[in-house]
């Protein structure tokens, strides 16, 4: 499975790609920052940030897509630039039918680190780690982004087929 992670901001919005499957290590395939001018008016920054996501997908090709879950923040105005971006990165994986899923940073730090409530330093180290990276991935944004789409192929992809299954299973007993 291929996936790309998606930590959504508008002045830095982390991308990264990693390939594995659950239970099994992980490579990375790409890693960068989809980045705006903050003095740039709003409309230019989502379509800039929508193109340079159209481009990760078109490069890198994923099976699917990992975004943080956007939770509240004191910021108003961070959180409203969060909450845009990452719907521009589900509204461009719906374009092309490729499956989202919103995973929250404690469960992702959880899934990198073991615990929910590691700093991003720790996270950094972790993905550093288990990519085999001869270094930290730099911005945070762009270690965050990977440590998504690990966390989705080892979690997600369980979680996934564990739905599938209890739907199939309800679906055959005549359970709905």
């Amino acid at each position: 499975m291929r996936v790309l992670g998606v930590d959504p901001g508008l002045t830095r919005c982390g991308v990264g790609v990693v390939e594995g499957r659950p239970g099994s290590s992980v490579r990375l395939v790409a890693v960068g920052v989809i980045r705006t001018p903050a003095d740039d008016d709003i409309g230019a920054r989502l379509v800039a940030v929508e193109r340079g996501i159209e481009k990760w997908l078109d490069e890198t090709a994923p099976d699917s897509v990992a975004v943080e879950r956007v939770f509240a923040q004191h910021n108003v105005r961070t959180v409203m630039g969060t909450a845009q971006s990452a719907a521009l990165a589900i509204l461009c994986a719906a374009r092309r039918g490729l499956p989202v899923a919103l995973h929250t940073p404690s469960e992702v730090k959880a899934a990198v680190t073991g615990s929910g409530t590691a700093d991003k330093k720790q996270v950094g180290a972790m993905v550093t780690r288990i990519l085999r990276l001869d270094a930290m991935p730099k911005p945070a944004d762009a270690a965050d982004a990977l440590a998504l789409a690990i966390c989705h192929i080892w979690r997600g992809g369980v979680q996934n087929r564990l739905a599938t299954a209890v739907a199939t299973a309800r679906g055959e007993r005549g359970l709905r």
